[in-house]
Order: structure tokens, then C-alpha cells, then sequence
């Protein structure tokens, strides 16, 4: 099956990549208060301890003195998903890592705020987005296809060379 604007189907995966990678960075700067201190009109945490006390009540299966552990973890992982995607960096791998952590995510919303909760913060479509985006062509606005043009320039030089030099014989 052929995309019918080939172009939309390019730039619909780089708005995908951005719109992922920035929402993850939306939510980790709302954790350390950069969109305001809480209770702030469209601010969820506004601080740390904000956010952890949310953790728990998405992970309520959890003993207390996990979740500081936990909160740090996502936030970590957030952090790397967000830039990894917006520079495009191992996209697929981690396109597949951040739909599994929108997964959990909208899982333990599940367990901890009910079924609608999800599906009110749209979490299982951004989910879906990410796995969509794993499975995506390449997009040329990303590092990995940058690398990949360079390190193909890189060994055809090296045969090059090889050849010329004679450590490397040419195809008969």
C-alpha cells in the first residue's frame, strides 16, 4: 500500500517523534516546578514531592519506601526518551520504550485513579503512538539516518582506499 502524500507521511512521523519527546519533557519540568508551584492554573505537580505523592496513588501495590525510587526512575526515563526522540536518536528502540512506559503509565492510572483516567489524559492513544512510530519508515529529519549516511560515506572511503593501496581486491 502506498502512503498517498508521501511527504505527509514523512513529516506526520516527525510530528509524532516531537510530540512524544516534548511531552515527556513537559511532564519532568512540571515535576521541578519550571511551569509554576502547584496549584498553578495547568500545572499537574509543580514540585517533587507533588509528583511522588502521585506516584504512589498510581502504584498503590507498592511499599512506601519504593516510590521515591520509582518516581526517579520514570523521570529519568523520561528525560532520556523525551531528547532521544527529539533529536531522533535510536528512534524505533526508543519509540518502543516510551510506548511501554505509556503503557504502565495509563495501567497503573488504572489501578490507581480508575479506567476513565487514562483515557481522559489520552494515554493509552499516546501509547499506541509511540509502538506506531516503532514501526515507521525512516524519517530524514533524524540523527540515525544522519549516521547512517555518514558511515555508509565512511566504508565505501575505506574500500576505496583498500582498493587503492591493494589491501582490498576489487570484485572480479
Amino acid at each position: 500500500m502506498r502512503p498517498i502524500a508521501p511527504c505527509l507521511f514523512t513529516y506526520t512521523m516527525l510530528y509524532g517523534r516531537l510530540a512524544l519527546g516534548l511531552t515527556f519533557l513537559a511532564a519532568v519540568t512540571d515535576r521541578f516546578g519550571w511551569w509554576g508551584p502547584p496549584g498553578t492554573r495547568n500545572v499537574a505537580w509543580g514540585n517533587f514531592d507533588t509528583f511522588l505523592a502521585y506516584a504512589a496513588t498510581l502504584n498503590p501495590y507498592l511499599p512506601t519506601a519504593w516510590i521515591p525510587a520509582v518516581g526517579w526512575g520514570v523521570t529519568l526515563a523520561e528525560v532520556a526518551c523525551g531528547l532521544a526522540l527529539l533529536v531522533g536518536f535510536q528512534t524505533r528502540r526508543v519509540a518502543v520504550v516510551s510506548g511501554l512506559l505509556l503503557l504502565a503509565f495509563a495501567l497503573g492510572m488504572t489501578m490507581g485513579l480508575g479506567i476513565k483516567a487514562p483515557f481522559n489524559f489520552s494515554v493509552f492513544s499516546a501509547s499506541a503512538g509511540a509502538f506506531l512510530l516503532a514501526t515507521s519508515a525512516d524519517d530524514p529529519l533524524r540523527i540515525d539516518t544522519w549516521r547512517a549516511r555518514h558511515a555508509g560515506k565512511r566504508t565505501r572511503q575505506h574500500q576505496v582506499s583498500g582498493w587503492a593501496t591493494g589491501a582490498i581486491l576489487p570484485d572480479p
